[in-house]
């Protein structure tokens, strides 16, 4: 019936609900909810664009950020979490919206995220100039509809392992062209924090406060993930210029979804070699640069950044008059 209503609705616009309703007083829906999203977009996303529907901005988001559709917030006035949503939400009330519906990755099509006790959920996407990786537990938080688990509380394992890899992203090739390396820069965003742990953290640490490693495309790693936690990746193909600068655009790391902050990258080379990023918002930019730059401008206004030697990340803060930028970076 749900589908049936729901493509009969699609006559009218191109947005299509892709799960039952969002339930938020009922945490135990949360997991199932973004689970079943996710699965139904392997099918209703090559028809229509999957509505992934309103959730309360105090309850986790991040799954919005890499659903690739709309974001919907039913908070009550004086509820607002602006803590999420600024990092989902612009200031000129645009979001950073991935290409592509949200879908799982190939090793997590078989499995149950939500009730075998041992998988976690992984959705991939692609922005213009990368892809991103959002990573849940869904196990122990509740059950799917008519299979509700009798488990006893101590028999529930609360935390989880897996892999994350930057093969996990489909039609990676799209955005990979040119001058690759075949390695990547996979910028981590929040260490596996709940929002109240991160927020203090950010306070003590470097003005990016993710991780950044290089891997190659078929290389992985293992994360860790407690119940109702979730951690987002974003993974950039590290291009060759002038033979010497090696290079991968983060984009605003203060977003779920940084990299689709960036909307296009250049280079040129006259009397000094300068990578061009062209993009959209405001907050830290990040970058991984093997070589240190020697300067940085934003809209042709020298600016001074930082460059994290131990992961060669590169940090500059766009103003906040800037709705969009192109920052030039001199080698």
């Amino acid at each position: 019936m749900l589908l049936h209503l729901e493509f009969d609705s699609s006559k009218q616009s191109a947005i299509t609900r892709a799960s039952d309703d969002y339930y938020p007083k009922n945490t135990t829906t949360q997991s199932p909810h973004i689970a079943a999203v996710a699965f139904n977009s392997i099918f209703h996303g090559e028809i229509v664009v999957p509505d992934w529907d309103m959730f309360y901005s105090l309850h986790d988001a991040a799954a919005r950020a890499v659903g690739g559709c709309g974001v919907y917030v039913r908070d009550k006035p004086g509820q607002h979490d602006f803590n999420v949503l600024k990092k989902l939400v612009l200031p000129d009330g645009s979001v950073l919206r991935a290409r592509y519906p949200g879908r799982p990755s190939r090793d997590c099509l078989f499995v149950d995220p939500v009730m075998d006790r041992k998988s976690l959920l992984k959705i991939w996407n692609l922005n213009k100039c990368g892809g991103v990786i959002a990573l849940f537990n869904c196990q122990g938080a509740g059950s799917w509809p008519g299979l509700e688990s009798k488990t006893e509380e101590e028999d529930i394992i609360f935390e989880q392992s897996g892999k994350v890899s930057p093969s996990d992203i489909e039609y990676f090739e799209e955005v990979s062209g040119g001058p690759w390396t075949q390695d990547c820069a996979v910028f981590r965003f929040n260490t596996g924090l709940d929002h109240n742990e991160w927020l203090m953290d950010y306070m003590f640490r470097f003005a990016i406060s993710g991780s950044l490693t290089r891997l190659s495309k078929e290389e992985s790693f293992d994360v860790t993930l407690k119940v109702l936690q979730c951690e987002v990746f974003t993974v950039s193909p590290i291009k060759v210029y002038n033979q010497t600068i090696q290079f991968a655009p983060i984009g605003l790391t203060n977003m779920y979804n940084s990299g689709g902050a960036v909307e296009a990258v250049e280079f040129s080379d006259s009397s000094e070699s300068k990578i061009h990023i062209r993009g959209r918002g405001e907050g830290e930019f990040g970058a991984y640069s093997n070589l240190r730059p020697k300067s940085c401008s934003v809209n042709s206004e020298d600016l001074e950044f930082k460059f994290r030697e131990e992961d060669k990340l590169f940090a500059v803060t766009i103003p906040a008059k800037n709705t969009s930028w192109d920052i030039t970076i001199c080698y």
